[in-house]
């Protein structure tokens, strides 16, 4: 079964049930998340404490962030756990109120900071 996009950008791509993270792996290949396997969904501002300079893979081997040169330009990072791992996906996306609006809807926000 297809489900319609509700969101994309260079960055992912959103349906009703899952979340695409477009060049994520050190060979940019893309990864599926369903949102059924999200914990929760934390958005922060970006800032160096953040990630806003991590262009791509990790620094803390705790959040790992898919390829994104721009990030330094975007206004929030969001910080997906996924159940029952000990890491998480730190990503940012062009839209980030529209996104925003998508994951509360979907009740997958749990703290805006």
């Amino acid at each position: 079964m297809v489900t319609e996009i509700i969101y994309t950008d260079s960055l992912v791509a959103i349906t009703g049930d899952s979340i695409l993270f477009k060049r994520y792996s050190l060979f940019e290949r893309d990864r599926l998340v369903l949102f059924s396997d999200i914990k929760k969904i934390i958005v922060k501002p970006a800032s160096i404490w953040n990630g806003k300079f991590r262009f791509h893979g990790t620094g803390d081997f705790h959040t790992w962030f898919p390829k994104d040169f721009q990030r330094y330009k975007r206004d929030k990072i969001f910080f997906a756990f996924i159940r029952n791992k000990w890491w998480r996906i730190g990503f940012t996306v062009e839209n980030s109120t529209a996104v925003m609006k998508i994951f509360q809807e979907k009740g997958l926000i749990r703290d805006i900071v």
